[in-house]
């Protein structure tokens, strides 16, 4: 049996997915998972290293992936009114975001490279946890910054107001749902393989019905917001037809989203197919 290494995030969208296959109830005949859960930045560091056989990243970073890893069309972050929220303390024009130190959660994150289609300049831009933006923001660390995961649900407590979506701004943009993030593997694993691993997600995804009780436990466990009614929230945001299936249209916004930035000079040109 092959060990296969497997890296997701906190994020309740990714353990309530992946909770079938780290809990056994799936089964992924002829592999071992060796599970390593962290924060999106680091699974997209850890990527960059090809020290993954099969992780989460940010769309932003499998741009620079494109090389050694291939995007699987089921498990992604992907669709509309989902996109990260540019909040400030007080009242901030999208213009004047222009002229902010803005807090952003990692550099490869696609809330940073929206930012940048958006005109603002990466210098600009400040790199923080995810979970530590909100009270930088609102201890005026920083003048804004951008919210991912649950905070996205309860910067309102915070007093924080919203400046800009870059959800909504996209999808008026470009007609076209969000891409936030996706599971990649590495090109060698093989075609059967990406088909295997594919299928084995969409059973897992099916236990969210099946055994809510366990998946939420699981899910609440490695969650920073704790919150049912927040969990419930950002489960029901970013576990959607998309996640079980990119579809056309969900390929769709991927390309749309690299042909943009690499016209924009923000991510590299790469001959390879996004899907093997």
């Amino acid at each position: 049996m092959r060990s296969l290494s497997l890296g997701i995030s906190p994020c309740p969208n990714d353990t309530s997915i992946f909770f079938g296959l780290i809990s056994g109830r799936i089964a992924l005949p002829g592999f071992a998972l060796d599970l390593r859960i962290e924060d999106v930045e680091t699974l997209n560091r850890l990527a960059a290293a090809s020290a993954l056989d099969v992780t989460k990243v940010s769309i932003h970073a499998y741009a620079h992936l494109r090389e050694d890893y291939v995007l699987l069309r089921s498990g992604a972050a992907l669709g509309r009114s989902c996109g990260p929220l540019v909040v400030a303390r007080g009242p901030v024009s999208p213009e004047g975001l222009k002229a902010s130190r803005i807090a952003v959660p990692g550099h490869l994150t696609t809330a940073s490279l929206l930012l940048q289609l958006y005109g603002i300049d990466p210098s600009r831009m400040e790199q923080m946890p995810f979970h530590a933006i909100a009270a930088a923001v609102a201890s005026g660390r920083v003048d804004a910054g951008v919210l991912i995961h649950e905070s996205r649900f309860t910067c309102e407590s915070l007093g924080l107001i919203k400046v800009l979506d870059l959800g909504n701004w996209w999808e008026k943009l470009t007609g076209l749902p969000l891409p936030l993030g996706g599971i990649v593997a590495q090109r060698n694993l093989g075609h059967n393989f990406f088909r295997l691993f594919e299928t084995a997600i969409r059973h897992s995804i099916d236990l969210l019905h099946q055994a809510p009780d366990a998946v939420r436990e699981f899910t609440r466990m490695h969650a920073q917001e704790t919150d049912g009614a927040v969990l419930a929230g950002h489960i029901e945001l970013y576990v959607n037809e998309f996640t079980r299936q990119l579809g056309r249209e969900g390929e769709s916004a991927i390309i749309e989203l690299f042909a943009r930035a690499e016209a924009e000079g923000l991510v590299p040109a790469c001959p390879y197919g996004l899907f093997d």
